[in-house]
């Protein structure tokens, strides 16, 4: 990747994020100036640096050592993480959660197939399968109810939040008439 590109990334998550230059800056702990030299490819920031504005993203600063060349990409991404970063209709929050799951299910299959190395017969098959008992997979199907559940309970909260400020704002006219 070129010094450009690790730019324009971090200045098209900021953009998605609604964070202003100056407002990236401070949060990241770095001047306004340099972060506006990183975003148009004059200066190449170090690990640390990328490490503070992926805080200040609220993204996984392994996207951003990614995009720097810092860290190659994993081979059977298949675009998914990316994916995942690019969509602006996910929170960030959203975007974490959905990353994480997305990991333990790849850290699963690798385990999964070091361990099909040796012959793998019906009875392994079984203990792999997700929901037996003491299966990997239950944990797994766990944290994704969860975070599905955790998904709902904010749109909710979020949904609420809406049609109370509507409450309050329709029986406005009709206190002032009481």
């Amino acid at each position: 990747m070129t010094v450009n590109s690790i730019g324009e990334y971090i200045r098209e998550q900021r953009e998605q994020a609604k964070i202003s230059m100056r407002q990236l800056a401070q949060t990241a702990g770095v001047s306004n100036p340099y972060l506006s030299q990183i975003e148009r490819g004059l200066r190449k920031p170090s690990a640390d640096i990328l490490q503070q504005i992926a805080k200040g993203l609220r993204i996984s600063a392994e996207a951003l050592y990614v995009q720097a060349g810092i860290l190659e990409d994993r081979p059977a991404d298949s675009g998914v993480r990316s994916a995942l970063l690019a969509d602006p209709q996910l929170s960030e929050r959203q975007k974490q959660v959905l990353m994480e799951i997305y990991e333990s299910f790849r850290r699963e299959n690798a385990a999964a197939a070091e361990g099909a190395e040796a012959t793998v017969d019906d009875d392994t098959l079984a203990e792999l399968a997700p929901g037996s008992p003491g299966a990997e997979g239950d944990a797994l199907e766990a944290a994704a109810m969860e975070a599905a559940a955790a998904m709902e309970a904010e749109a909710a909260a979020e949904a609420a939040q809406a049609t109370d400020q509507q409450t309050v704002t329709s029986s406005r006219p009709d206190s002032a008439s009481d």
